[in-house]
């Protein structure tokens, strides 16, 4: 039932899309699948996967999909079916945090411009991540109380989405909560900091994340970003 729901959503979004063949990558990606894998399982050429996810072909029909979204189901469930069980975990909007996702990956500077943000540190870094979604997180109640098991579940569908966090300071904290986990995101985002510490740039530098601050209210945030919803 639970893989069913999730079926659903998937293939419900990939139809939905104004951009289905960038959808479909999205999701592949997001498995850990690669182009030749899912050619293998439906029998088909790796071109033909491209082509469907660059719209070099006409839109994929239903059956098309069908086919598309049980590979992502039964080839993970061959892994270990890790990606499933992440998707398909407890609520994750919660009063630390909000996970938004995004149709198709859009390009780190893009992100930014949107934001009206301003890169501190590894700005290099922003000509090549992607971002599949964000996180608006209260900065205060995840380091103070969030417990560290509940962590992952801030990076929703795909870790390549922006943390942005608020109520933040010199952005010292956050930084060191993105330095000690396992996963790492594209970008991180400081809302309301005045000046960055310096040990937020440096780790910044390390992990090759670009480092943002903005301005921008967190509702005026979500507004902007509506745009590339789901």
């Amino acid at each position: 039932m639970i893989e069913t729901k999730l079926s659903q959503k998937i293939a419900g979004e990939i139809t939905l899309s104004p951009d289905p063949g960038g959808t479909m990558k999205k999701w592949r990606e997001i498995f850990g699948i690669s182009q030749s894998e899912m050619s293998k399982y439906l029998g088909i050429s790796p071109s033909t996967i491209s082509d469907y996810e660059s719209n070099r072909r006409k839109s994929p029909g239903i059956n098309i999909i069908k086919r598309f979204v049980d590979a992502l189901i039964n080839i993970d469930k061959e892994k270990g079916g890790s990606k499933i069980l992440q998707l398909t975990s407890e609520e994750k909007q919660t009063e630390f945090f909000k996970n938004v996702e995004f149709t198709t990956a859009i390009g780190g500077k893009r992100f930014v411009e949107a934001l009206e943000g301003k890169c501190v540190a590894a700005c290099e870094e922003l000509e090549v991540k992607r971002v599949y979604g964000y996180t608006i997180i209260d900065s205060i109640k995840v380091i103070t109380e969030l417990p560290y098991t509940e962590f992952p579940k801030i990076f929703g569908a795909s870790p390549e989405r922006a943390l942005i966090f608020t109520k933040v300071s010199t952005g010292r904290s956050p930084m060191v909560v993105v330095r000690v986990s396992q996963t790492k995101p594209s970008i991180v985002v400081l809302h309301g900091c005045k000046e960055v510490d310096m040990l937020a740039q440096k780790i910044a530098e390390k992990e090759r994340i670009p480092l943002i601050v903005t301005e921008m209210e967190p509702t005026t945030i979500e507004q902007i970003l509506k745009q590339f919803e789901v």
